[in-house]
């Protein structure tokens, strides 16, 4: 059997992260009360129990102290059940917007003091985060991508290294995205906007992609940018972060930077080792 306690941030992803795990074929269950989830996993541990996948979602209440979470899966790991912990996270201002959006009230923040809410919230669960298995940032993710991480990890099995890589392209002409970690100017190659032909396309267009990877620098960069971030992925991987956020940038946005930050994406995106996302922060769908 297979048992995942599903866990995190309020706003941060969890109810549909239980819709997909059902999709799955999991037998999902939420907000079970604490004292009776130990006699639930006896029950599905027993010879005639036929539910092989569950899932349970657990989350801050405020008529519930977490502390009783805590000490639950010291108690369980403790007694032998196997188990595992996935935790959902995201940025303040992330969860801040997701809650404006739904007009939803934080269960921690009574007097409407969303931040403090959030706050608070971070430090009662710290704990919990400190013994999961599994850390997902839903920060940058869409839905689709989420759902890839959550097939990845709990259908096909594969490894996992609670790191989730977010390509960005930007144009410096905008400002440099605030969360970025690590930030590449990709303004010394040649710029296909001076091209008639390029100059309504973007680095989404074949054509824009040939021109721009034409040049022996671009190809030269490309491979020793993917060097280097494949080198710093497992470092930051042993300093505990859980997402890691790459900006390429060139003018505007639209061309250079679109074609190779999709070249980075799908290189590392095939090793399938980690998590990678991919977005053009200049281009609106």
């Amino acid at each position: 059997m297979r048992f995942v306690i599903v866990t995190g941030m309020s706003g941060g992803g969890k109810s549909i992260t239980m819709k997909m795990l059902e999709d799955a074929g999991y037998y999902c269950a939420d907000n079970m009360p604490v004292a009776l989830i130990e006699k639930f996993m006896e029950l599905l541990s027993m010879p005639s129990c036929e539910i092989e996948k569950v899932a349970l979602g657990l989350d801050v209440r405020a008529d519930q102290s977490f502390d009783d979470v805590n000490s639950l899966i010291e108690r369980l790991r403790a007694n032998g059940y196997p188990f595992e912990v996935l935790f959902l996270q995201a940025s303040d201002e992330v969860l801040l917007k997701r809650y404006k959006e739904t007009r939803r009230l934080h269960p921690l923040s009574s007097d409407g003091d969303l931040m403090r809410g959030i706050q608070q919230e971070r430090k009662v669960l710290s704990c919990i985060k400190t013994q999961a298995d599994y850390i997902i940032d839903t920060t940058n993710l869409l839905t689709r991508e989420l759902k890839e991480e959550l097939d990845r990890i709990f259908v096909k099995d594969e490894k996992y290294n609670n790191l989730m890589v977010n390509i960005v392209s930007f144009g410096f002409k905008h400002g440099i995205p605030q969360d970025a970690d690590l930030v590449f100017d990709v303004r010394f190659l040649p710029n296909p906007f001076y091209i008639d032909d390029l100059k309504q396309k973007t680095g989404l267009d074949k054509e824009v992609q040939d021109y721009v990877m034409g040049y022996d620098e671009a190809k030269e960069f490309m491979v020793k940018l993917e060097d280097m971030v494949r080198f710093l992925i497992p470092q930051y991987v042993k300093e505990g972060k859980y997402q890691l956020v790459v900006a390429i940038g060139c003018t505007g946005g639209q061309h250079r930077s679109v074609t190779l930050a999709g070249e980075l994406y799908h290189r590392l995106y095939n090793n399938g080792e980690y998590g990678v996302t991919l977005r053009h922060r200049e281009i609106k769908s």
